[in-house]
């Protein structure tokens, strides 16, 4: 089974037993409504003579995929958040990590430019979570988090400017990727990575991925944003209420966790902002 290691354009660059070959996709995918990812397991038709050297012909089941990005068959996604420039944007890991459980995909917490805040109060959020959960700096030691990516397919994801594609750089240097200076007037960094590709790193296969200065969650809905949360599960049928938002609802097992502490405020806020705001896209559909 060959696989889809990046896409520009119409063309697609497919491992095969030769190497790397540029395929186009049948008509088929576009009448059957499938959209070939970056990390798809697929079949080719190899042909010879020009710039393109086959055609795929089918795309093999997927384990999970990600709309934003767009990526295929990931077994843990890194999610970086940066203590400065630009400044930690917690709303937005939380919405990552919910989007990567909603995927069936293992999230890692990364934060970067340690040197410039202290990272250790927001480590603790999200050990307790049970997430790996890293500090890194200039001068960190990035074995550990190396380590990690041998045998699976990982993808490095966050904000523009938070420093994936420098910190994939320390971990491979080998792979040289360009990387770019923060803003200082706006707070956040310039786009330097223009496409999803998949990279050899560590024994595995590494994703470097676009920035955003915007994240839509378009694997979430308001039904379901609740399952991202996984502290919010040891709740599970306590509530007063057995349709409860966990917004602020009487009786609501979670909001006296968070009362207590035992959930993080931060988490909650962020819950609550991005349920509301999908409660209100999906009454916009109705």
């Amino acid at each position: 089974m060959h696989r889809i290691h990046s896409i520009q354009g119409n063309n697609y660059t497919v491992s095969t037993e030769q190497g790397m070959v540029v395929c186009r996709a049948r008509g088929l995918f576009r009448k059957q409504g499938i959209t070939p990812l970056v990390g798809d397991f697929c079949d080719i038709e190899l042909h010879s003579g020009g710039e393109i050297e086959g055609y795929i012909t089918a795309i093999a089941p997927r384990q999970n995929e990600l709309r934003r990005p767009p990526l295929a068959n990931l077994q843990q996604i890194f999610l970086l958040c940066s203590m400065r420039q630009p400044r930690p944007n917690l709303p937005l890991l939380d919405t990552l990590i919910a989007t990567a459980e909603i995927a069936g995909i293992a999230p890692v917490v990364v934060f970067t430019k340690g040197d410039l805040g202290d990272a250790q109060p927001l480590m603790q959020i999200y050990a307790r979570c049970g997430y790996p959960a890293f500090a890194i700096d200039p001068a960190s030691e990035v074995s550990v988090i190396a380590a990690l990516l041998a045998g699976k397919t990982s993808a490095f994801c966050g904000n523009t400017g938070v420093g994936k594609s420098t910190l994939l750089n320390r971990i491979a240097p080998e792979l040289n990727l360009a990387t770019g200076e923060v803003s200082q007037k706006l707070g956040r960094g310039r786009h330097t990575t223009r496409h999803v590709e998949l990279f050899p790193v560590a024994g595995g296969w590494v994703a470097d991925t676009p920035g955003f200065a915007f994240f839509e969650a378009l694997e979430l809905d308001k039904d379901n944003v609740a399952q991202g949360f996984v502290e919010f599960a040891d709740y599970a049928g306590q509530c007063k209420f057995h349709d409860c938002a966990h917004v602020k609802d009487s009786g609501c097992a979670v909001l006296a966790a968070v009362a207590t502490g035992v959930i993080a405020p931060s988490r909650h806020a962020s819950y609550v902002a991005l349920y509301n705001e999908l409660k209100d896209k999906k009454d916009w559909e109705k």
